[in-house]
């Protein structure tokens, strides 16, 4: 762009005050990047691999159990491809801080559920030897120190123990990773016949929820209504949805994760609006008779225009990349809170989403001091030198 050096000229011009509104707009991108991240942790479920899955859990609450026999009811159901069980533990390693994940699970059918769970064979045939194993995710294992043969205790205050113990030990035999960065690799799964029959007798044959697979996901909400009015009018009436209405149910616990965020970076994006449009309509009214000078010499009034609002873009773009920049490296080491957020992280799409912001923001507050420069009448402006 050959007047590339009179815009970059103009943005040196009161350098203080470029760079504390260049600084303004990096802050609010990098809060953008923190908030997308938070929000994409909380919320990431619903767009996970799996879209033919579908969850079944009781239709009063999802603390309420499902009897063990209601997975061959299901698999009898046209359009069910396959089902497996999970059930919350609840359980914390050593320190009540160190919540995550763990499930008891039958090991083949979660496996061919959850095909996103990567899992060495030979990981895969120890599991399947050993009734006291256990699988856990990478991020877990990093986290807290475990290798393949440790023997883990887990506390729970859920489920006690038949001989009232509420400690359960586990052997790891095989740590997991994901098929790609949505894959949560915080949880640790253990067999359920070990658990069942570990476990007090008057809780044994339930289970938290189902997963089920539909064979034709384009079917999955007649699927959906042909489960529940399979299991109408029993003692254990169910609740079929998508996986992930299903995860977005415990985040709604906790809030409307999108409108917070949402609402947030409305404030802070209004705020820097108005602090950029300040900063170009007074830098505008400072060059008015440069301006003046600039159409005196031959300057049409769309090109005076478009040197403002490329100058106003200019700003606008920098400080965005820098703050997305900043907001990307940081978010790069994932959870900061050691395993509740296990999908902390900033997606590229918010991140294009972000660098379409950051040129919304430099048109928007270049617009109107680029219309009061192209409307300026050159006798006006050279009077006011």
């Amino acid at each position: 762009m050959k007047f590339a050096f009179l815009i970059w000229s103009n943005l040196r011009r009161k350098k203080l005050r470029t760079a504390l509104t260049f600084l303004s707009i990096a802050v609010a991108f990098v809060l953008f990047g923190f908030l997308s991240a938070i929000r994409h942790a909380l919320t990431g479920g619903v767009s996970l691999e799996g879209a033919d899955r579908l969850v079944v859990r009781h239709k009063v609450s999802i603390i309420q159990l499902l009897p063990v026999s209601y997975q061959q009811r299901m698999l009898q159901i046209p359009g069910v491809a396959a089902a497996a069980h999970l059930t919350w533990f609840g359980g914390t390693y050593q320190d009540p801080k160190n919540l995550f994940m763990q499930a008891p699970v039958v090991p083949e059918e979660f496996l061919d559920m959850y095909p996103e769970i990567l899992l060495p064979a030979e990981a895969k045939k120890a599991w399947l030897a050993t009734r006291t194993g256990a699988i856990v995710g990478r991020k877990s294992a990093e986290r807290y120190g475990w290798k393949i043969g440790d023997r883990v205790p887990i506390q729970t205050s859920i489920w006690a123990k038949s001989d009232g113990s509420y400690t359960w030990e586990f052997d790891i035999v095989g740590i997991f990773d994901g098929k790609n960065q949505n894959t949560d690799t915080t949880p640790l799964y253990f067999r359920y016949d070990y658990f069942d029959e570990s476990r007090q007798e008057m809780v044994r044959g339930l289970v938290g929820w189902y997963s089920i697979r539909v064979k034709d996901p384009a079917q999955a909400a007649g699927v959906a209504r042909r489960v529940d009015q399979e299991f109408q009018n029993s003692p254990a009436e169910t609740k079929t949805e998508p996986e992930g209405a299903f995860v977005q149910g415990f985040v709604n616990q906790i809030g409307n994760i999108t409108l917070i965020t949402a609402a947030i970076l409305a404030a802070v994006f209004f705020t820097i609006l108005i602090v950029t449009g300040n900063t170009m309509a007074q830098a505008v009214r400072e060059r008015t008779g440069e301006l003046g000078v600039l159409k005196a010499v031959g300057f049409a009034s769309s090109q005076v225009l478009l040197l403002v609002l490329a100058e106003s873009c200019l700003l606008a773009v920098l400080g965005g990349l820098s703050g997305l920049g900043l907001a990307r490296l940081l978010t790069a080491g994932g959870d900061p809170t050691g395993g509740m957020l296990p999908l902390f992280h900033f997606p590229t799409r918010d991140l294009l989403a972000g660098v379409g912001l950051s040129v919304g923001l430099g048109v928007v507050t270049g617009i109107f001091p680029a219309l009061q420069a192209m409307r300026l009448r050159v006798a006006d402006a050279l009077r006011r030198m």
